[in-house]
C-alpha cells in the first residue's frame, strides 16, 4: 500500500522533500507579487544612479585634466601675419639670428673690377750703384725703416779712388795756376812778362778750375765726398721710408747697368691702384671719383681711394683702359702687388650695402628679412642694383639704418615657408 502522508503536507515528488524550498519561494512570489516588483525597482534605480555618477565623474575629470594641461602648456607660437613672423622671447631660434643697422651708401658704377696695388712712384726710390764694384757690407734689410741719408750698403770700387785722385789733382792744378797768375800780375803785363804769356797764365787757371768742377761733379755723382772713403762707396737712402725690396747681397758684383735696383725704398702709407676699366665705362668715370676696395686678406673691411688718372690708350686685345687711383694705407694693411676688387662709386644715387648672407633667392625674386620689433621679422622683396662676391647693393625694399638680418636669413625663410603652409 502506498504510504499515507500526514494531513496538511503535500508532496509533488515521491522521492521526499528535497525540492520543497524552491517550490515554496515560487509560491511566495505568486502570493506576494509586490515584493518582486519592489526589488526590481531598487536594482534599476541603483544601476541608474551608478551610471549617472560614473558619467559625471568622467566629464568632470576630463574637464579638469584639460584645464590643467591648458594651464601648464606654453601658448602656441604665432604664425605669419601682417606684422611678420614672430618668435617667443625664449625661442632657441633667436640665438642663431644676427641683425645690423645698414646705412645708405653711394652705389658703384658697375660690379667690382679686378685691380692690382703698386708702389706710389711719387714716394718711391729705386737705389742702384753709380760705379762698378763689389758689395762689401749691408746695413739694411727688407722691412727696416730708414731715414734720408742713412747707410744701406758699402761697395768696394776702384772708380771711387780714381774719382778722388782726379779731384785732388784738379785742385792742385788750380793752386799752381793761381800762383803763376799772381806772379804775372806782380811783374805786370808788357814789362817783365809779355802780354801773351800773361793771357796764357790766366787761361791755364780757368782750365784748372773747370777740371776741378768736373772732378767735383763726378765725386758728387758717387754720393759726395762724405760717401767716398778710399775705394769704398757708401750707398745711402735718398728718402725717408721702408726698405720694401733688397736685391743686394754680400760679394755681389754690381754695375750702373744692372737691371734690378739694389734697394727699393718707399712710403707704403700711400699706394697706387691699377684698374683695367672696360672702355664702355670711360664716360661715367672722371678724376676725383671715389673707389672702394675689398680683399680676401681682410674680409669684411673696405679701403678708400680716389681716381687720379684715366688711361689714354685702349688695349686692343682686352678693350680696356688702365685707370690709376691713389689709396691711403695708414695702417699698412695693404701691400704692393696685392690683388683686390675695386668698385668705382657713382656721383649720385644711393643704396643699402648688405652682405650676401642677408639675401634669400627664390626663383627670380630676392628677399631680405628686417627686424620690426623684438622677436618679429618681416620678409621683404628687394631689388638688387649690383651683386658682388661678398656684398651687394639693394635699391627698393630696404631703407637706411633698418635692422637687417645679416645671419640666419635662411633659417627665417624656412620657418616662414613652413608656417605659411601650415596656415593654408
Amino acid at each position: 500500500m502506498a504510504e499515507c502522508l500526514p494531513v496538511g503536507k503535500v508532496s509533488l515528488h515521491p522521492r521526499g522533500d528535497s525540492t520543497r524550498k524552491p517550490r515554496a519561494r515560487w509560491l511566495r512570489h505568486l502570493a506576494y507579487p509586490g515584493e518582486r516588483m519592489n526589488k526590481k525597482w531598487v536594482l534599476t534605480a541603483t544601476l541608474s544612479l551608478a551610471m549617472v555618477a560614473t558619467a559625471a565623474w568622467l566629464l568632470l575629470g576630463r574637464s579638469t585634466t584639460h584645464d590643467a594641461i591648458a594651464a601648464s602648456a606654453p601658448p602656441p607660437e604665432a604664425g605669419v601675419s601682417a606684422e611678420g613672423i614672430r618668435f617667443a622671447a625664449d625661442s632657441p631660434q633667436l640665438a642663431m639670428i644676427r641683425t645690423a643697422q645698414l646705412p645708405s651708401t653711394p652705389v658703384p658704377v658697375t660690379d667690382a673690377l679686378n685691380a692690382r696695388l703698386a708702389y706710389d712712384e711719387d714716394l718711391t726710390a729705386h737705389v742702384g750703384t753709380p760705379v762698378a764694384g763689389r758689395i762689401t757690407s749691408l746695413k739694411a734689410a727688407p722691412g727696416d725703416k730708414v731715414k734720408a741719408g742713412q747707410l744701406l750698403a758699402e761697395i768696394d770700387s776702384p772708380d771711387a779712388g780714381t774719382a778722388i785722385a782726379e779731384l785732388e789733382k784738379a785742385r792742385a792744378e788750380v793752386h799752381q795756376k793761381q800762383l803763376a797768375l799772381t806772379r804775372a800780375d806782380e811783374l805786370g803785363p808788357g814789362e817783365a812778362i809779355s802780354r801773351k804769356d800773361y793771357e796764357a797764365a790766366r787761361a791755364d787757371l780757368e782750365q784748372a778750375r773747370a777740371e776741378t768742377a768736373r772732378a767735383t761733379l763726378r765725386l758728387k755723382q758717387l754720393g759726395g765726398a762724405h760717401a767716398v772713403q778710399g775705394q769704398k762707396i757708401r750707398i745711402v737712402s735718398p728718402i725717408d721710408g721702408v726698405v720694401m725690396e733688397r736685391a743686394a747681397a754680400l760679394a755681389l758684383e754690381v754695375s750702373p747697368g744692372s737691371p734690378a735696383s739694389l734697394f727699393v725704398i718707399s712710403n707704403a702709407k700711400r699706394l697706387w691702384l691699377w684698374i683695367d676699366l672696360p672702355e664702355k665705362l670711360l664716360p661715367r668715370i672722371r678724376q676725383g671719383s671715389h673707389v672702394v676696395l675689398e680683399t680676401d686678406t681682410w674680409p669684411g673691411e673696405q679701403f678708400q681711394g680716389t681716381v687720379t688718372q684715366l688711361g689714354q690708350v685702349i688695349d686692343t686685345s682686352t678693350r680696356r683702359a688702365a685707370l690709376r687711383a691713389r689709396v691711403d694705407n695708414p695702417a699698412g694693411k695693404l701691400l704692393p702687388e696685392m690683388f683686390v676688387r675695386a668698385a668705382i662709386l657713382q656721383e649720385s644715387g644711393s643704396g643699402v650695402r648688405v652682405p650676401n648672407t642677408a639675401l634669400v633667392n627664390e626663383g627670380i625674386y630676392t628677399y631680405a628679412f628686417v627686424q620690426s620689433a623684438p622677436g618679429t621679422f618681416q620678409r621683404r622683396p628687394v631689388t638688387l642694383l649690383t651683386r658682388g662676391e661678398h656684398y651687394s647693393y639693394v635699391g627698393d625694399g630696404l631703407a637706411g639704418d633698418e635692422h637687417v638680418v645679416t645671419a640666419g636669413a635662411m633659417l627665417l625663410d624656412a620657418e616662414y615657408t613652413a608656417r605659411l603652409h601650415t596656415q593654408q
